[in-house]
């Protein structure tokens, strides 16, 4: 018996029919403990960090080497069974979310570091291998690995990878994307596969640029080639207070209007400076409407030079205070608020929907005030926190999930930022992936022709559309059926989902 990929009912016998199947199949790959089926075992995958969404998976496989891996694919592709990769769980957007009747190919056990290469500043480690351990692994040798998220002491190169993470200092250094060489891993029918290569170009399609940012739909990484680059002598962090959030989001365009690419440039509104700084106690202004901070790195000169004019900047913008750190230890304090934006708001609230979507810098004070207005409409409170940079938005949803009117509420606050972040120019996600979260709004972003192509792309890899099914990419049916909901909501006047 196969598993279907699309929604059909399955009875319970048919399950653990397919269940037994699958056992029967994996057994002589895996050894008994690498295989997890009981309930209790299960639980702790049905989500990743968007924990709003839960679904436990038929099963969960623990390889422990790539011949394990291969087989797993192998025997799932013969039996029809979806699969979805998983690292550390910590993706947002419910990209690692399991499939009823799937398999979870937890990937935790591959957690090696593999080499470092000091002359070619590179370092090839297995996907499981946390963010930040890479640049600790590398400190010895005065190198690190630039793209920094806010939870990179517990993500994996490899979820990096599936949602072309960034960071707090992605501006000046990059995306996942700007930092990889190469990709290696295996297709749903368990064949090895290679992306990119350790010269800095591959012949043929670059190939490297579209598996980055799949959410594991084209492939199943194992082994990441990363690019190090060396520590900055300095790096010093200007925290200016402003009070009104016009004011601060006129300035983050004006430093980059100046010529200056920071090391990282972040803006926090006062609801979110204040729940961040009862958390850590980073010396915030709690009177400022919103605060920035923009780092400088380099050798001592060029960052002396550098505060002085991004200083300058700020105080023609209105700045009401500028402090600049005077040593690393304030540095980092500076930094902490920031990094720990979303446990600070896991502190204030039973739950929260982290948003992910980007807009042109120029309209980070109308997309904030826009989330004020619809903090009313919705009766829930959101805090903000912006790589403002680049433009990226991340405000968080404050609701209780065990209440079904918030979390509806919540939903629909969710699509209303998306879909105004298009309005202004934007795109629903910047570095969280669509995973489950945003499908609908894809529908807004992009026409059917469009993802047609992108169901093309996954085709072209995945001819049965096993790997991460039913994510990412929205059906015809699914954006025809938000089209009449948005017509009864009165948003559109047709349910062709022209885009903005």
């Amino acid at each position: 018996m196969n598993a279907p990929t699309s929604n059909v009912t399955f009875s319970l016998l048919q399950k653990q029919e397919l269940l037994a199947q699958v056992i029967r199949g994996l057994q002589p790959h895996l050894p008994a403990h690498a295989l997890l089926y009981q309930t209790e075992d299960t639980t702790p995958y049905e989500c990743d960090g968007l924990t709003a969404y839960r679904q436990r998976p038929l099963l969960v496989a623990l390889p422990e080497t790539e011949a394990q891996v291969a087989a797993v694919l192998k025997v799932c592709h013969s039996l029809n069974v979806p699969v979805v990769a998983r690292g550390a769980g910590t993706g947002l957007s419910g990209g690692a979310m399991p499939h009823a009747l799937g398999v979870t190919l937890s990937l935790a056990k591959f957690n090696q570091i593999v080499k470092i290469d000091k002359r070619s500043r590179t370092a090839v480690v297995q996907c499981g291998v946390r963010n930040l351990a890479i640049s600790e692994a590398a400190s010895p040798y005065g190198l690190y690995y630039a793209p920094d998220p806010s939870s990179q002491i517990a993500c994996t190169i490899g979820g990096n990878v599936a949602e072309n993470s960034g960071g707090v200092h992605c501006l000046k250094y990059g995306l996942t994307l700007h930092n990889i060489l190469k990709v290696r891993g295996f297709t749903m029918e368990g064949e090895p596969i290679e992306f990119g290569s350790d010269a800095l170009d591959t012949p043929g399609y670059d190939l490297l640029s579209v598996v980055i940012g799949s959410e594991g739909m084209l492939a199943v990484t194992t082994e990441v080639t990363v690019k190090l680059i060396p520590k900055p002598r300095l790096a010093r962090c200007i925290m200016a207070s402003f009070d009104d959030v016009r004011k601060a989001g006129d300035a983050v365009a004006e430093v980059i209007a100046a010529g200056i690419i920071p090391a990282g440039l972040e803006m926090m509104d006062g609801p979110m400076t204040v729940a961040v700084e009862d958390f850590v106690h980073a010396g915030y202004d709690l009177n400022a409407a919103a605060i920035l901070l923009c780092e400088s790195d380099g050798t001592p000169e060029e960052v002396e030079e550098e505060i002085g004019r991004m200083s300058a900047v700020l105080q023609r913008c209105g700045a009401t205070a500028i402090a600049v750190s005077k040593d690393e230890a304030q540095r980092l304090r500076f930094w902490s608020g920031r990094k720990n934006a979303f446990p600070a708001s896991g502190r204030i609230s039973p739950d929260y929907m982290c948003m992910d979507s980007t807009i042109p810098r120029k309209r980070l004070a109308d997309i904030l005030q826009a989330i004020q207005e619809m903090e009313k409409k919705y009766a829930l409170r959101c805090l903000n926190v912006f790589h403002a940079g680049d433009g990226n938005l991340h405000p968080l949803i404050l609701f209780d999930a065990n209440d079904p009117d918030q979390l509806h509420r919540c939903e629909l606050f969710g699509a209303d930022i998306l879909e105004t972040s298009v309005a202004m120019g934007g795109t629903v996600t910047g570095e969280h992936g669509v995973g489950v979260e945003k499908l609908n709004s894809m529908c807004v972003q992009f026409s059917a022709a469009e993802n047609a192509q992108m169901f093309g792309i996954k085709h072209a890899f995945d001819t049965r559309e096993l790997l991460n099914p039913g994510k990412v990419i929205p059906t015809l049916h699914r954006c025809a059926e938000y089209g009449k909901m948005l017509v009864r909501a009165g948003k559109i006047k047709h349910p062709d989902l022209p885009r903005f």
